[in-house]
């Protein structure tokens, strides 16, 4: 596609993305380690997702979150839902579902991306008492749900998508979810349900890295081709490049057909990064070993962070 040719959103989106990576290889530097691979590899879809695909009411939230109020109950009524980040439930509005809820920094920097969570909340990420955990749960900005074990909400997705259905609302359910999460049973459990309710209001964006906390997932726990198993379930399952936006945003456009969708996208775990691909195979996580390498790191996330600037 020629320059000429890429629409505005496009170009919104693919600065999202960048300001994505960068406010969370920020954060890695700041805390000295961290979730890094998951901001290189999924950028371009919190951007995508956000900007163009979900239709997500006005945040009902507190710019600056407020410290953890406790768990859900009726004897708490000032419990917060992270949901609300997303607009809470509105008849014709769409959900959100998060699942891996490692990647939550990714979640947050998307949520101020789009106005929805202030910026200088950052400064409250992974420290006692606040909202803005490393590993998200129901509290946190943009996770309307614990997702528990990896695979989870998948499950909750299929549950709200048929409650809806019954309500005759009109919004979708959306859902982000990592590759590894099709190692676990329940996922090919619930994909039946799917299928056999035919709820095509329910979209899955799966962030397609190859990568978990042990390595490549080929070597850990090979899922095979994906697409094609997902489609022998009955499901419509598209595989896209996980960094072209206007691919991303397509599938979600297209005409509903009874067919959950499944939008597959192949990303990169160092992308953005090259730094990075010095720790392949093991990319999860990102611990620096020595101040030298703490160092090289810094240095490259200003040097990044400096051509951004001059690009936009």
């Amino acid at each position: 596609m020629s320059i000429l040719q890429r629409e505005a959103w496009m170009v919104d989106c693919e600065k999202m993305a960048q300001r994505i990576r960068l406010r969370v290889y920020e954060y890695v530097i700041k805390n000295r380690g961290g979730y890094l691979s998951q901001a290189c590899s999924s950028a371009e879809t919190f951007a995508v997702l956000y900007s163009k695909v979900m239709k997500l009411a006005p945040s009902k939230a507190p710019m600056i979150p407020l410290a953890f109020q406790g768990v859900p109950g009726p004897d708490n009524p000032n419990y917060l839902r992270g949901g609300l980040y997303n607009g809470g439930y509105e008849p014709d509005c769409d959900t959100f579902i998060f699942s891996p809820a490692h990647y939550a920094l990714v979640l947050y920097t998307a949520l101020i991306e789009t106005g929805r969570l202030d910026p200088s909340s950052l400064q409250l990420f992974n420290k006692d008492g606040s909202v803005l955990e490393m590993i998200s749960a129901e509290h946190s900005p943009g996770a309307d749900t614990t997702t528990g074990s990896l695979a989870q909400a998948i499950s909750q997705a299929a549950g709200m998508a048929l409650g809806r259905r019954l309500l005759k609302e009109k919004g979708r359910v959306w859902v982000f979810m990592s590759d590894g999460e099709f190692q676990e049973g329940q996922v090919w459990e619930t994909v039946q349900i799917l299928v056999h309710y035919k709820l095509d209001t329910v979209g899955v964006y799966v962030d397609v890295n190859s990568q978990q906390c042990d390595g490549k997932m080929a070597d850990v726990l090979d899922i095979g081709d994906l697409r094609k198993k997902l489609e022998a379930f009955g499901c419509r399952a598209v595989t896209v490049d996980g960094h072209d936006v206007a691919a991303l945003a397509k599938p979600a456009g297209e005409a509903r057909d009874g067919r959950p969708l499944f939008v597959l996208a192949k990303t990169d775990p160092a992308r953005g990064v090259e730094l990075f691909r010095e720790r392949a195979p093991k990319l999860h996580y990102l611990r620096f070993t020595t101040d030298e390498e703490f160092l090289r790191y810094k240095q490259d996330y200003e040097r990044l962070a400096k051509e951004y600037a001059s690009w936009k």
